[in-house]
């Protein structure tokens, strides 16, 4: 047994309530805004240009827009150092702009997420400027002496000395949830009930409610299973989630909390309204859309993928991790699955073109989990190579950078991201002189992006297909075929060559909802490569179990 009685392993688990109702419904979009689009002409994006094109966003289908931070930082890991948590950066714009995104998105029935990074905080915030000086304030963790060099102890050379501990870079100082268990070797280690960890539990309070009153439907949270040091089973970290839940439900119903943890199984149980599964945590997300080519993205591991164009992969290992997500869960939240993210390498990237990931998205927008489009996805942007280090995005071998290059919004120079200078943009364009874009996206009917509006579409209109139905396995290798429902069949063919699958259904043939390369016979499936189908059965029709 681990402290408090909980068990080693696990997180304390909690009756929490069911999720708002607009989350399990939500196709969450995800915007860097550094170059989603600049509205002023400096060469980087802010808020005003995420607001010139929601427009666009409310055509394709999204309602949930997640910003990565736009908090006020000093930039050296991309706005996830924030020096002040009430005020937005000012090259993203001023709290005013917020206002006036969140009205504006709220006019079209959509909402706004906010990145919250709640674990650490900028070298230059001033609790830690502060906290530098002064031997009694406790808002971060500090040693007197480390007795060797430890990763992540940086010497502090400001009046109060000693060292204090990095979360991520040196430039971003832990704040202090306390330490799950003492130590005698470090006495320095505090519990998660003494002053400095209780202050920071307030002050995340204080921020999330004053977002919160200003129309933020939710946040996303940063590195969420680091706030407590040294916590087997993440008991303390899910202890103090719990609670952050329990006030949100109480004080702010409605609003949300999507976490940065990468285990549902574990997050979820322990507070969040829904998590990610993620790149860093397991095998589920890479065992699905690992671009497997070792240096063409972060964190890839080469291993092969079920949407891997040679066919190399299975389903087995995302399906594992899936029920036993579902079972601990216990529709208490959800499981998030996203396209890509600032960290980790685009749908289209190494042998993977835009042409061939339409049937990744039908999985997407077919199966129970909160479906996060990462922003130029829809259009098949891919991951670029070579694209040079900004504030922090090259972290050791990892080239976050090719995943954060500006948004193409049509064929001109600078792409529509920008007036500027393509030498001032904040990150150079793809150099492909085949680059997708939305403007010829939009007029091409057969486009990546008019597979990805339908199929929205259709999850929108079919209740059968969203978080809420159930989901049968009818066969797990090429095509991966499944019912939603009893009523819904999908058929998702990841490869280059076509497959088959058998089809012992008896009654009337289903109904094409959205077919692209599958046809339904009375015997078999057949499905060429990288294809899709959605179907409907007939009243009359029975699947054998």
């Amino acid at each position: 047994m681990g402290f408090n009685g909980q068990p080693i392993g696990t997180a304390p688990v909690r009756a929490h309530r069911r999720p708002p109702s607009w989350l399990s419904e939500a196709v969450v979009y995800q915007i860097y805004p550094a170059t989603f689009a600049d509205s002023d002409g400096d060469g980087i994006g802010d808020l005003r240009g995420v607001r010139d094109h929601l427009d666009h966003l409310d055509w394709l289908g999204v309602d949930t827009l997640w910003l990565s931070p736009c908090f006020a930082s000093p930039f050296g890991d991309g706005g996830y150092d924030v020096s002040d948590y009430l005020t937005v950066a000012p090259r993203y714009g001023s709290n005013e702009d917020a206002d006036a995104l969140i009205e504006a998105a709220r006019a079209r029935g959509m909402r706004i997420m906010l990145d919250l990074v709640p674990g650490h905080t900028s070298h230059q915030h001033p609790w830690f400027q502060a906290a530098v000086q002064d031997p009694d304030d406790h808002r971060y963790i500090w040693s007197d002496r480390v007795a060797s060099p430890v990763r992540g102890w940086i010497p502090n050379h400001a009046a109060r000395g000693g060292y204090y501990l990095a979360n991520f870079y040196p430039i971003q100082p832990a704040l202090n949830f306390g330490y799950a268990r003492p130590d005698p070797a470090e006495p320095w280690r505090q519990p998660v009930d003494a002053a400095g960890p209780r202050a920071n539990r307030a002050a995340l309070r204080e921020i999330m409610g004053h977002w919160f009153d200003r129309g933020v439907s939710g946040f996303r949270v940063d590195m969420a299973a680091s706030l407590v040091k040294d916590d087997p089973g993440f008991v303390e970290t899910g202890r103090l989630w719990g609670e952050m839940r329990e006030w949100i439900d109480r004080e702010h119903p409605g609003r949300i909390l999507l976490s940065e943890w990468g285990d549902p199984k574990t997050a979820v149980p322990a507070g969040f309204h829904a998590d990610f599964f993620l790149h860093f945590t397991g095998p589920a997300l890479r065992s699905l859309w690992d671009n497997g080519t070792g240096s063409q993205g972060p964190w890839a591991d080469g291993r092969p993928c079920y949407f891997d164009p040679d066919g190399r992969g299975s389903m087995s290992t995302f399906l594992e991790a899936w029920r036993e997500a579902d079972a601990a869960i216990d529709g208490t939240g959800h499981v998030a699955l996203p396209t890509a993210n600032h960290d980790f390498s685009r749908l289209a990237c190494g042998p993977r073109t835009r042409d061939m990931v339409a049937p990744a998205f039908a999985f997407l927008l077919t199966w129970p989990s909160v479906p996060v489009v990462y922003y130029g996805d829809e259009i098949g942007m891919r991951y670029v190579p070579g694209v040079p280090d900004k504030e922090g995005s090259q972290l050791d071998s990892e080239a976050r950078q090719g995943s954060r290059t500006p948004m193409q919004w049509d064929g001109s120079a600078g792409a529509g991201f920008s007036e500027a200078a393509e030498d001032r943009f904040y990150l150079p364009l793809d150099p492909d002189g085949d680059r997708p874009d939305v403007a010829a996206a939009r007029a091409d009917e057969g486009s990546l992006l008019h597979h990805v509006r339908r199929l929205i579409a259709l999850r929108r209109q079919t209740p059968a297909l969203g978080t809420g139905g159930t989901v049968r396995v009818l066969h797990q290798d090429y095509p991966f075929v499944y019912l939603r429902g009893d009523r819904h069949l999908v058929v998702v063919n990841g490869r280059r060559e076509p497959a088959t699958a058998p089809w012992p259904a008896t009654g009337s043939a289903p109904r094409a909802l959205a077919a692209h390369g599958v046809e339904v016979t009375g015997s078999d499936i057949r499905a060429a490569g990288f294809s899709y189908g959605v179907y409907e059965l007939a009243p009359d029709a029975a699947v054998p179990a």
